[in-house]
């Protein structure tokens, strides 16, 4: 019994306040010129139409109360509405000579219909016309947005921006692209410098999420106190110099699409319990939040390091290393593909002919001899930066021996010095990271910032190697 007399309640509650209103205040709302409107009740009988409806119909408001709605309106739905009981807005009706947009209500007293408010949604197609371009105006911006937001937080290569034909790459390419069809984490590893981004934006290219964000995030460029924040968001006021309407984090904006974590191996050890957290749950819970918040995303991440070590020493988790490693890609350095080095050269060499006035179409046999003979410890970055200072300093469009640094040009053939057995591994490498020094600071003209950025090192790294190799 209780929810009828709640009900009766109700309905008295309406019925005061209906009688409380004002008659000029109720003839205004009913009467007013921007609606047109036209009330039925429940024999089609007309008994009540605005002045705003004068002209439009067969018959003025004054004569048309009283009569059936057929005799005001014989083209008229709203007998329609008063049998089915459905409403129907945005209908289009031929009134006056003119196509007119109407919409039609049903009136009901509990599961009784009472009649049926007609009303004019758009007294002329112009107006209609103009509604139609401002939607439309709205739509074009939309679009307009969705490209900028698809150009900042979207995926810019694909499979085909990979160059390269050997079996290394063939079969790096051909992972890839089994990754992409599999909505599963992938892990790329390889030195600095060997492309991991560029097949991270192919991967989520050719998957199903290619529509959506591709998301980066370097975890070596943000600094530790901050990365919690930047990955999982933050509300308002969750500490001292946060946004004042708190901020999304990277995992959110990646939701439907794919989170590409860059130097995964410097992530902070609090921070990789809760990335388990958010790969178990999928979902992440901001910084001063209330409760979680569901995401879908992909994950890819990528490293120059080796995890496997940083597992022992206790800098990675074993937990979290499972979870990305469901798929992995190891990229080949330069120096282990070396009939790729000349397909690289001249891809690159062409890129940056597109922006240069006295374009550079000729390489000498003994340059592609020289660059397929030097390691290459910078990889395609060191390549890049080689390729643009020999198109600076060569002459009539043609890139010459001399026109290399002397570190590539007189480089001897490479070869495996392990293989070769001359030395201790201690010696191998120490010679391998004084030339890499060498190589960096010639190809950076002696720019210690930029042959440190190009060495994957901080500059104070690169002033000890300097200081213990003696390089001026």
């Amino acid at each position: 019994m209780a929810p009828k007399e709640d009900h009766a309640e109700d309905k008295i509650r309406v019925e005061e306040q209906l009688t409380s209103i004002p008659q000029e205040l109720l003839m205004a709302l009913l009467d007013n010129p921007y609606e047109s409107m036209i009330l039925i009740d429940s024999h089609g009988i007309v008994r009540f139409m605005s002045r705003a409806n004068d002209g439009i119909y067969l018959l003025p408001p004054q004569e048309a109360i009283g009569r059936h709605i057929s005799e005001v309106s014989p083209e008229t739905g709203t007998l329609r509405v008063l049998e089915t009981g459905k409403a129907e807005i945005g209908r289009s009706m031929l009134l006056d000579n003119q196509w007119r947009v109407v919409g039609r209500i049903p009136l009901k007293r509990g599961n009784r219909i009472v009649g049926v408010v007609g009303k004019l949604m758009f007294m002329s197609h112009e107006k209609l016309k103009s509604l139609y371009r401002r939607i439309d105006k709205l739509e074009r911006n939309l679009d307009f947005y969705k490209e900028e937001l698809n150009a900042l937080n979207g995926s810019r290569y694909t499979f085909d921006s990979i160059i390269g034909d050997s079996e290394p790459i063939r079969q790096a390419k051909t992972l890839a692209l089994q990754a992409a069809e599999n909505d599963v984490s992938v892990i790329i590893v390889g030195e600095s410098g060997t492309g991991k981004e560029l097949f991270a934006h192919s991967i989520h290219r050719a998957s199903p999420r290619a529509g959506n964000n591709f998301v980066r995030v370097n975890c070596a460029a943000i600094p530790h106190d901050l990365i919690e924040a930047e990955l999982f968001g933050y509300e308002e006021g969750a500490f001292t110099g946060a946004n004042k309407k708190g901020k999304p984090g990277k995992f959110e904006l990646a939701d439907k699409g794919t989170i590409f974590l860059d130097e995964i191996g410097d992530m902070p050890s609090d921070v990789q319990v809760k990335l388990m957290r958010v790969l178990q749950e999928k979902e992440v819970e901001r910084i001063g939040g209330k409760g979680p918040r569901p995401v879908d995303f992909r994950l890819i991440s990528a490293t120059n390091q080796n995890l496997e070590k940083m597992i022992g020493t206790g800098m990675f988790r074993l937990d979290l290393y499972y979870r990305l490693n469901v798929i992995s890609i190891n990229l080949p350095p330069l120096r282990a593909i070396p009939e790729d080095i000349p397909l690289i050269f001249k891809h690159v060499m062409n890129r940056l002919n597109e922006t240069r006035k006295q374009p550079v179409h000729h390489v000498s046999g003994q340059v592609l001899e020289a660059i397929r003979n030097y390691p290459w410890p910078g990889n395609v970055r060191e390549l890049r930066n080689v390729v643009e200072r020999a198109m600076i300093v060569c002459q009539e469009g043609r890139i010459e021996l001399a026109d290399l640094p002397i570190s590539v040009r007189e480089t001897p053939p490479y070869k495996n010095p392990v293989a070769a057995g001359t030395s201790s591994l201690k010696e191998i490498l120490e010679s391998a990271e004084r030339k890499a020094v060498m190589s960096a600071l010639e190809s950076c003209g002696n720019n210690r910032v930029k042959a440190a950025a190009l060495l994957g090192i901080h500059r104070t790294g690169l002033y000890q190697k300097m200081k213990k190799y003696g390089i001026e």
